[in-house]
């Protein structure tokens, strides 16, 4: 603070101003960058510091005791301004000031008038305006060339809102001319699609902040109506009154079309034209809280098409999108329109009824379903027939949530599918028990490994014109703390569904190779080991086929003693050639292939000519009924004689009886493995099987 003793630049202290006063003055000080004035209620200088006595050209207090009209002209006209103010006491004014050395100042600054019992006084503080050096009438140019040749329509506005011009791109945007509009009211531009309240809304804010901008409907001379971004700005003039308004308007049409294209891309299926994954949760997020403020029930269906994946395979993927398509069109005819049919994805499609008033209404429409989905397909020139299978759920009946309604029609879809599929099945508790069952079962899975609760057991398979061991197949085994053993027609779908399928058949691969290096070390005995292969281990990312090798190089193992084994199922999947290239790498490798129940599935001829196999497998169930009047024994022949035609070898599984074994041996099958030979066994009983005789059925 600066010391109460008198500046060089403070006049004698005239009655008119207190103390409190000159304490006020002192403390904006002599050397701040601003120029700081003051009078008294006569307009007589009484203070100014050192910025304004340079800026004046006034110096040492010679300005002191001069009228402020002499240093300012203008001036009193803002101190009017003040006094009509009534509470307030201080303005920013514009204004100009006199150099009495160079001439005219530009000014800006403020004003404040401070009231006193003793006498009122005047405050100024200014800085000078300084002039940009510009061409001016360059600058006017530009200017004059934007607004004539941008593309966005621009009209000026006189304070009270009269058009006194428009732009050419004005005209071209709304199809009128200036004369038309030039002169009148902005009001005549007012849409037919905003109501009063929405432009006096628009008015008051470009009263309140000189501004205003957002999407606005214009209409073209011809009726047509359009979206727009409207901008409104104000200029002031020098003394900060509205001296004009510009309207700025920008056609979006193009960019609101752009954004309504991405909108549907993201929110429904490019197929089928139904709404998508996402827009369904939205919907159905809508449906469940409408249903909590009215009380009705919110009904959804899961549907699922029964042999879709079989079309598409055969008949290729074009003509199963058309099938989709015409699926989605015969699945939105069966619903109101206040309902909705989504597509999730693949074969998938939901159906979300609102407003369920009957139940008994859900069931009509599964029927209904049912009934379209069932008649012909007609694709290019082929007619196809599929079914869908249907599970039904209901909030708030069966889940308070979208997640869990969800799930509850996904598990009472897999339901009907389970019961023989063209159907529909409703969600009911002891699903929902089943799903949290299987849901700790991975759990379980997912730490067995590393709690070393797997276990193998070793089924021999016998040379038939021997009755010798030639080969083992290793067999894999769960024992759960709690629930004992577990099968793997439960735990291995499990496995192969989350992915742990590969880890556990790395496991069973490096366990069964190590035990029969082993046995073959311990009693000098040629013995193949056979592993089972998931379709999972396959697909994707495929084996390890390096780490399998290095892992029978340590072992001392040739390839040669191993042998894989796969089911039918996984070769219908191999029309991308990877599951082909996958099995000629255990080819060149030297380990041989098995192919598994034959004959169940989708047997083809095809397979055996395509693929590396070099084992047929005969299924149990054509061994199980043997005898000389049945007709297994004469498929068992066929299968032989071709796959020997082939060069192929034959195992037939499941034997059990003496006749099923002379029947198999006459009919030149190599090898047999059943109850009859052995069950499966640990490693140490079988191991007790080798030392014993080796030959398990003496041969005639």
């Amino acid at each position: 603070m600066l010391p109460l003793s008198p500046s060089p630049q403070l006049a004698p202290v005239p009655d008119a101003l207190d103390r409190s006063h000159i304490l006020a003055l002192l403390r904006l000080g002599d050397f701040s960058q601003d120029s700081f004035l003051a009078t008294d209620s006569a307009g007589i200088v009484i203070y100014l510091n050192r910025s304004a006595g340079r800026l004046f050209g006034y110096r040492n207090g010679s300005a002191l005791h001069l009228d402020v009209g002499v240093l300012l002209p203008e001036i009193r006209r803002v101190n009017e301004r003040l006094g009509s103010l009534g509470a307030r006491n201080s303005v920013l004014w514009r204004g100009y000031g006199l150099d009495h050395q160079r001439g005219a100042l530009a000014l800006v600054g403020a004003a404040t008038h401070i009231p006193s019992p003793t006498g009122d006084s005047y405050l100024y503080v200014m800085r000078e305006r300084r002039p940009v050096a510009v061409d001016r009438g360059r600058q006017a140019e530009l200017a004059s060339l934007v607004y004539r040749n941008t593309s966005e329509g621009m009209l000026v506005l006189d304070p009270k809102g009269f058009i006194l011009d428009v732009n050419p791109a004005f005209v071209k945007l709304r199809g009128r001319d200036a004369g038309e509009v030039v002169g009148r009211h902005v009001r005549c531009l007012n849409s037919p699609c905003h109501d009063r309240d929405f432009y006096r809304a628009v008015w008051r804010t470009v009263m309140a902040t000189s501004s205003w901008q957002g999407e606005h409907w214009g209409q073209h001379a011809n009726g047509e109506l359009y979206p727009e971004w409207l901008s409104i700005n104000t200029s002031f003039a020098e003394d900060g009154q509205v001296y004009r308004r510009v309207m700025i308007f920008s056609n979006i049409a193009e960019i609101k079309q752009a954004e309504a294209i991405i909108w549907k891309q993201a929110n429904f299926d490019r197929l089928t034209d139904l709404p998508n994954r996402q827009m369904f949760h939205d919907r159905l997020e809508q449906s469940i809280r409408k249903s909590q403020r009215s009380g009705e029930r919110t009904g959804l269906l899961f549907l699922d098409l029964d042999r879709f994946k079989e079309i598409n395979d055969t008949m290729g993927h074009a003509m199963g999108d058309e099938l989709l398509k015409e699926a989605a069109r015969r699945l939105s005819g069966c619903v109101r329109q206040s309902d909705t049919v989504a597509r999730l994805g693949g074969d998938e499609f939901t159906i979300l009824l609102n407003d369920i008033g009957d139940p008994r209404d859900v069931e009509r429409l599964a029927r209904s379903v049912l009934r379209q989905l069932a008649e012909p397909f007609r694709l290019g020139v082929e007619t196809v027939f599929i079914s869908t299978s249907i599970g039904i759920t209901f909030y708030p009946d069966d889940a308070t949530d979208a997640e869990t309604l969800l799930n509850n029609a996904d598990q009472a879809m897999y339901a009907a599918k389970a019961e023989g599929r063209n159907r529909s099945c409703y969600f009911t508790a002891s699903m929902q028990e089943q799903a949290q069952t299987r849901m700790r079962l991975v759990n379980d899975l997912h730490l067995a490994l590393d709690r070393q609760q797997f276990a193998l057991d070793y089924q021999p398979i016998v040379d038939l014109s021997t009755g010798r061991i030639a080969k083992v197949e290793t067999l894999l085994r769960w024992h759960h703390p709690i629930l004992g053993r577990v099968p793997p027609s439960e735990f291995v779908p499990l496995a192969e569904e989350t992915g742990i399928i590969r880890t556990i058949g790395d496991w069973v691969f490096c366990e069964a190779t190590r035990q029969v290096a082993h046995w073959r070390s311990q009693f000098a005995q040629d013995i193949q080991i056979s592993v089972n292969i998931s379709p999972a281990q396959l697909r994707h990312e495929g084996l390890d086929h390096g780490f399998w090798r290095s892992h029978l190089d340590t072992l001392g193992l040739s390839p040669e003693h191993v042998i894989v084994e796969i089911t039918e199922g996984l070769l219908i999947d191999s029309d991308d050639n990877h599951i082909q290239k996958q099995l000629a790498l255990f080819h060149e490798a030297g380990i041989q292939v098995a192919l598994d129940d034959f004959g169940t599935g989708y047997s083809s001829l095809s397979y055996l000519r395509k693929f590396d196999i070099d084992f047929l497998k005969i299924d149990q169930s054509f061994v199980s009924n043997l005898d000389t009047s049945n007709p297994d024994l004469a498929l068992c022949e066929a299968i032989i004689l071709l796959a020997h035609k082939l060069g192929l070898q034959v195992v037939a599984e499941g034997i059990e009886t003496q006749e099923q074994h002379r029947l198999l041996r006459a009919a030149g099958c190599d090898y047999g493995q059943g109850y009859l030979f052995a069950h499966p066994l640990s490693a140490d009983d079988f191991a007790a099987l080798l030392v014993g005789d080796p030959a398990l059925i003496p041969t005639p």
